[in-house]
């Protein structure tokens, strides 16, 4: 009996363990009210079902343990599918999906990458909501790491990128 309750402890906090190594992914909606209770900023990770670079970057970058501590920390994290056929309102306006030709585009996505659908990209929104930086392409585990503490830390409004990166001491 000791011996299974031994494993059951184990199991448990393996799972426990492995849950939290995941990014905490909201609706960009849900997002957007928690900013409101708890300003902080938004990481907007901006994909479709098709990209294979999207789906490296899932498989790879976002279960690296530092980027995942990281994001969950310092973030709130959204996926939105560039080619999502849900409406989104936001500030006002009503964001809804356009077909154009075999494939379309959602007009949230299209606004937050000025019109220039790469995927994946990835979007970073200060903590008032305004959209600071769009970063087109995968993007490695040491180079995003470099990324997200360049945006979370506000380092972007007094250090050029250029400094910020020469002396970025990665946990990676």
């Amino acid at each position: 009996m000791r011996n299974f309750i031994i494993v059951v402890v184990l199991v448990v906090a393996s799972i426990s363990v492995k849950a939290q190594n995941k990014v905490k992914w909201l609706t960009f909606e849900e997002a957007i009210e928690k900013n409101e209770k708890n300003p902080k900023p938004i990481l907007i990770d901006i994909y479709t079902d098709w990209c294979g670079w999207c789906k490296k970057m899932d498989k790879t970058t976002y279960k690296n343990e530092v980027i995942v501590k990281y994001i969950n920390e310092n973030y709130y994290a959204v996926k939105l599918n560039g080619e999502e056929k849900r409406d989104i309102n936001y500030q006002g306006r009503k964001f809804t999906y356009k077909a154009q030709g075999r494939r379309g585009y959602h007009e949230l996505a299209a606004a937050i990458m000025n019109g220039k659908l790469s995927y994946p990209s990835t979007a970073f929104l200060n903590k008032d909501k305004q959209l600071i930086q769009n970063v087109p392409g995968y993007l490695a585990e040491q180079r995003f790491e470099k990324i997200l503490a360049f945006f979370s830390g506000e380092n972007y409004k007094t250090t050029k990128w250029k400094d910020f990166s020469e002396n970025f001491k990665s946990s990676i």
